[in-house]
């Protein structure tokens, strides 16, 4: 009686009665699923299960894509066996979850995920304190695990032996009139599973659907829920929807519903920042091509970018307060970093991937001596690389630094040997505006003031450095100070030594594992 009270003040339309115990089934005449579209792997699992006695059917959004057309990235098995009778079937087949157990069948690199089919009710299934379902195992009839899915286009059912579609809730209307509609009450479903309320999101900007009006109204007002779904299960659902193909869409979409205040700490900020947005719209477009254009994408590149200026700001103020230029960045990464981790269950490898590209950002301004040589050779020197040039594109640094990059990284050894000596007869390291370096503790004069690559020595890190002091401590660096440099005040002679010939290195590009820059592929 309340649900209907609040569903006429919002002004939700009820949807007509039909019988959803009854599928309407279509036959490959009226569905026109291509059959070559579907996996091989898929049509071997619901044959292997058919063969011993079960039901099994392609679910899910396998069936809406192969509807629309498009080739399916992932197949999901429904079946009405049991975890334990389909993992005795398979030879490779792996039992997992706890809220729902399902079993992931492997063939080779091939992953397919048989589940089955769920129970009609949840009312005595545990939940939080906010009603959000902790466990359910409770198996069923296909009607009943109909009932259970989120929207209508993901409840369908594919038997790839007959060709035929079942659809037990319009499912198929709901694609032709492209809407996006959830089955039941939407309240108490984004209720059993806010994340619910994000995937409505994905799927409306990635498949250019409209939210039907019930299902998208209770949206603004749940939206607090979102913070109860454990930080791993956020991050799973945000990189689906920034590794879509249609990223850049998404978050539009979520700041349309009014889902980026408070989800994440980055959406909050990073699309209210004039210089930031450009970035990120820069990083997102690239993104979506790679995606599109079948290429594998870096989630460390990915979120590198999204909090990038955050990070620029923080590093900044820590500059501005005295602190030396290295530890200021990496003090503001592990800031940002931390203010994620509530909201962001960001994977070690990738928070890892996102400091190093962060920390070569600084180092690319050095451009003397071995400098350029040494971070050629950095295993993730691609991704830097691919992103030093998107700082370019949105105009917060000098084309010119990525330009000359570019010529050094595609250069022969001729080439690089030039471009080096080129800088070094200009007086230094271009790049930027020359910086005072901070007093040096202790008294050391300027022949012993050569720091570790990387370390807090750094002179005018980020900036241009004097290649007097910034390269005097490694070897085969330029020793002779800028022309009209001070002298030290107690100069020593300098050591004899011949400069030794550049060795052959591979391009760092070639590194397979690098992931490429903004993805897998290393040449790109």
């Amino acid at each position: 009686m309340i649900k209907k009270l609040i569903r006429k003040i919002l002004g939700v339309k009820e949807a007509p009665v039909r019988d959803t115990s009854v599928p309407v089934i279509l036959g490959a005449q009226q569905h026109g699923i291509e059959p070559r579209l579907l996996s091989s792997n898929a049509v071997r699992v619901t044959s292997t299960l058919q063969d011993a006695g079960y039901q099994a059917f392609v679910v899910g959004g396998a069936v809406r894509d192969l509807l629309l057309g498009v080739k399916p990235k992932d197949f999901d098995i429904a079946t009405d066996a049991t975890p334990e009778q389909v993992k005795r079937l398979f030879r490779r087949a792996f039992i997992i979850g706890k809220r729902f157990q399902i079993v992931h069948v492997m063939f080779g690199q091939d992953l397919l995920e048989v589940t089955t089919f769920r129970g009609p009710s949840i009312e005595n299934a545990p939940k939080d304190e906010h009603g959000r379902v902790l466990r359910d195992n409770t198996f069923g009839t296909m009607a009943e695990d109909a009932e259970r899915r989120d929207f209508t286009i993901n409840a369908m059912y594919y038997n790839p032996a007959s060709e035929e579609v079942w659809d037990y809730h319009g499912g198929i209307e709901d694609i032709r009139a492209k809407t996006l509609r959830i089955i039941g009450v939407p309240e108490a479903r984004y209720r059993e599973d806010p994340v619910r309320m994000l995937r409505v999101t994905r799927f409306a900007a990635k498949l250019g659907f409209q939210i039907e009006p019930g299902t998208r109204e209770p949206i603004t007002v749940m939206a607090p829920l979102i913070d109860n779904v454990p930080p791993a299960r956020v991050f799973d659902e945000m990189l689906k929807l920034l590794m879509s193909g249609h990223a850049l869409a998404c978050l539009q979409q979520l700041r349309k519903e009014g889902l980026h205040h408070g989800l994440l700490p980055l959406l909050d900020v990073v699309l209210e920042q004039p210089l930031g947005v450009k970035f990120v719209t820069l990083a997102l477009d690239s993104t979506d091509r790679r995606i599109h254009a079948g290429k594998t994408v870096s989630p460390g590149f990915l979120f590198a970018s999204l909090l990038w200026h955050q990070v620029l700001e923080k590093w900044n103020a820590y500059k501005a307060s005295g602190e030396f230029p290295i530890p200021a960045l990496h003090l503001a990464a592990d800031e940002v970093l931390d203010s994620q981790t509530e909201k962001l269950a960001l994977q070690r490898k990738i928070g890892s991937d996102m400091r190093d590209i962060w920390s070569m950002q600084p180092r690319f301004e050095r451009r003397t001596g071995k400098n350029p040589y040494k971070l050629l050779e950095h295993l993730r020197f691609r991704a830097g690389y691919d992103f030093l040039l998107l700082r370019c594109a949105s105009g917060e640094i000098d084309a010119e630094l990525g330009e000359w990059w570019t010529a050094f990284y595609d250069g022969d050894e001729t080439e690089r040997e030039q471009l080096v000596a080129g800088l070094s007869q200009s007086g230094g390291a271009a790049g930027g505006a020359k910086r005072k370096r901070p007093p040096r503790r202790g008294g050391r004069n300027k022949g012993e003031a050569g720091g570790d690559e990387g370390g807090s020595g750094d002179a005018g890190y980020g900036g241009q450095a004097d290649s007097g002091y910034a390269e005097a401590g490694h070897a085969g660096g330029h020793a002779s100070g800028t022309e009209g440099a001070p002298a030290p005040r107690e100069p020593r002679p300098p050591r004899a030594r011949a400069p030794r010939p550049p060795r052959n290195r591979a391009p760092a590009g070639s590194d397979s594992g690098n992931g490429g820059g903004n993805g897998g592929n290393s040449g790109e």
